[in-house]
């Protein structure tokens, strides 16, 4: 390398310079150092995306992976990904678990905001990632197959069921085809089975209860579980109330789903409750027979009430505390239905902490530890606001209830908590939250396991999974698709299929214990999950897009290349079109540079677009102990990548490379942290790497 030298004025000369004399400097020269003679020859690079010959490479993406905030915010990463690259793929915040909500929506504006940034410099976006078991957001999809757990209502079933047990349906009317069979109901009991013809009006497959005895005023509960073969539409409608209608429409599909409704405007002594499900033709529905329940919810409950007196009506035992605030017993018919008496709790204003404004019922004996109890109550408030209902002990130690919304009109409250030490000695309301009066009546602490309450476990099958996860994907890659439509044209519909230890088959989540984000969809799904994830991409996306498959390891271990090729070979089998695979290379200056170079004449000789999707260079060792020997080798084998791209995948089938990780990673980050395995430096300054990318680029593609 050419020594560079630059001129230096001795002190001596520039004082007098600046003393305005008239003698010549004498100037003399000292060496460079190396390092910065060095850093001068990289710095003259241009931009790295400026070396590449388009004319021979049209098509070929030069890609870089961020993060969004940074990118969107318009700072140095934007300006340096503009600057050097054609496109981008975001780190994390494209996938399941950063999109997809508790209640399954989308959120999706984080997506456009960057989508509508990247049009605004030019950079196409690449969509990572559909179908992923990591980055996933497991407590929602875990949540979608989790089991129907409920507990029966601890009143007298008002509604006579001896027509149903017995199988004679003897005061109940039907209209339609209703059978009854053993063995379809909810863990194996009787269901009733409704099965819808040709017609399409509600009132064609119908089934009328008996006469139900009510008392006038009461507000009574409707429950009952039902499903069907295939998505279906069903309704309540009664007989005997002042108004009929509205009535309460449901959906039904494969798996029991809980219908429940109250009335109370009901016009006698009696009403009739009507199950109308005839508004799809050849739905086969299922009405289970030992849960269909109809109760008056202010009747006496068939369960012992751990709080005595908790209608209120003779006193109370309830203390309490907080600054500004009463408390006591209301006068006779401002309880639940305008009737009898109820509690109420008056703060003027919120307090700093929900536990400033508390009352307290002490049990007689402390609760039993590890069982669930459940507590129902009504409520409402002058204001709308939260209080928040919990089983303390005496060291103020707690199993809460959660969070209670209080609204103007009355509302029946039904919650469950599990103690977890044999101290509990009271039932807390803490009123902090809430500015305003509080009532609360017909307070209701039970064991769940108490006689005249049974709780029910049904789990769901394998076929009801693989249906209800498949919907589930649909929504997903429905939802991101579309979204992204008109400006992401290229996807890794399927990301890390192939198992490490077994790179002939599929990853699988069964016997491990999974992470909070991880979630296997083929252990649902099968090994055809991945032909559904394409079917989706290309149904929902353009006809142009290239869908990927993606994973990572493939010039570690060569098999599990042949694995993935070998997937690939069965997905189009099943009639999909694979258009490209990617391959990840987090490599390290280790590797088998002949493994790297068989692996791209394995793909290539797939036909298929290749992608170096998510490539890093380490060198062995962290940032503080990397030396300049350790830099010249992580630069030798980017160049060496990148010449065995081009040298050994055909120009037809050259999809790009991207860089995964341009900057060396921090020692606060959750991927490879605090290794130099950047092109430049956490402060952007340029490597060496970064020199040698550039003369691959433009040696090899020539």
């Amino acid at each position: 390398m050419n020594k560079r030298y630059k001129p230096v004025l001795p002190a001596l000369a520039l004082a007098m310079l600046a003393a305005c004399t008239k003698y010549e400097p004498l100037a003399f020269s000292v060496q460079e150092p190396e390092s910065a003679v060095v850093q001068e020859d990289i710095n003259s690079y241009k931009a790295l995306k400026s070396y590449i010959n388009r004319a021979s490479n049209p098509d070929f993406k030069l890609g870089v992976a961020l993060s969004l905030s940074p990118y969107v915010a318009k700072g140095v990463m934007y300006r340096l990904a503009n600057r050097n690259f054609d496109e981008l793929v975001l780190g994390y915040e494209m996938k399941h678990g950063a999109v997809v909500q508790a209640d399954g929506k989308l959120a999706l504006d984080n997506v456009t905001s960057l989508l509508t940034t990247a049009k605004g410099a030019g950079m196409s976006v690449y969509g990572h990632t559909l179908c992923w078991h990591a980055n996933q957001n497991a407590a929602y999809l875990n949540g979608l197959i989790a089991p129907l757990m409920f507990t029966s209502p601890a009143y007298t079933n008002d509604l006579n069921r001896t027509g149903l047990l017995d199988g004679s349906f003897t005061s109940w009317t039907k209209s339609g085809t209703i059978t009854m069979e053993d063995g379809t109901g909810m863990n194996g009991g009787k269901a009733i089975k409704l099965v819808a013809g040709n017609g399409n009006t509600p009132e064609a497959l119908q089934l009328i209860t008996p006469a139900i005895n009510a008392v006038a005023g009461h507000k009574y509960e409707i429950i009952c579980y039902v499903k069907s073969d295939q998505d279906g539409e069903g309704r309540i409608a009664f007989e005997g109330l002042r108004n009929n209608t509205p009535f309460t429409s449901f959906s039904t599909n494969i798996s029991w789903k809980e219908i429940k409704v109250q009335v109370s405007d009901i016009t006698g002594s009696t009403f009739k409750v009507h199950f109308d499900l005839g508004y799809k033709p050849g739905v086969t529905y299922y009405l289970d027979v030992n849960n269909i329940y109809v109760y008056d919810t202010q009747g006496t409950p068939s369960i012992t009430n751990l709080v005595k007196n908790g209608d209120f009506e003779t006193g109370s035992a309830w203390g309490g505390w907080g600054t500004g605030s009463t408390r006591g017993i209301t006068a006779d018919g401002m309880g639940v239905g305008n009737k009898g008496k109820a509690f109420y709790v008056t703060n003027t204003a919120k307090a700093a902490n929900y536990w400033d404004i508390q009352t307290s019922y002490a049990f007689d004996k402390a609760l039993d530890n590890g069982e669930t109890y459940n507590l129902s109550f009504w409520v409402k408030g002058t204001a709308e606001g939260i209080i928040r209902p919990e089983l303390q002990s005496a060291n103020y130690a707690s199993n809460g209830f959660g969070q209670v919304p209080v609204t103007k009109e009355w509302k029946q409250v039904t919650i469950s908590t599990k103690t977890t030490a044999a101290d509990r000695i009271r039932l807390i309301f803490s009123y902090g939250e809430f500015a305003g009066t509080v009532y609360i009546d017909d307070v209701v602490l039970s064991n769940a396991k108490a006689v005249g309450s049974v709780t029910t476990t049904v789990q769901k099958s394998a076929a009801e999974k693989e249906v209800i996860i498949g919907n589930a994907m649909e929504s997903w890659i429905a939802g991101m698709v579309t979204a992204c439509k008109n400006d992401v044209h290229a996807w890794d519909a399927v990301n890390e299929p192939m198992d490490d230890g077994k790179p002939a088959e599929l990853k699988t989540g069964v016997g491990k214990t999974l992470k909070n984000d991880e979630f296997y969809w083929q252990d649902y799904l099968g090994k055809d999950y991945a032909v559904k994830a394409f079917q989706l991409a290309r149904k929902y996306g353009n006809a142009t897009d290239k869908l990927f498959i993606n994973d990572y390891n493939l010039e570690y271990s060569l098999d599990k290349c042949r694995g993935l090729i070998a997937y690939v070979q069965y997905l189009e089998s099943k009639g999909v079109k694979v258009d490209g695979i990617g391959t990840q290379m987090h490599i390290s200056t280790t590797n088998d540079k002949e493994k790297i170079a068989e692996m791209f004449r394995l793909l290539a000789a797939t036909g298929k677009l290749i992608k170096v999707s998510e490539m890093d260079i380490g060198v062995g060792v962290k940032t503080a102990a990397a030396t300049p020997e350790h830099y010249k080798a992580q630069a030798e084998l980017y160049q060496y990548v990148i010449q065995k791209y081009f040298e050994l995948v055909p120009a037809k089938q050259r999809y790009g490379i991207t860089f995964w990780s341009p900057l060396d990673s921090p020692a606060s980050s959750s991927w490879r942290a605090g290794e130099p395995i950047g092109i430049w430096t956490e402060g952007y300054i340029r490597k060496l790497a970064y020199s040698t990318s550039c003369q691959a680029f433009e040696t090899a593609t020539k």
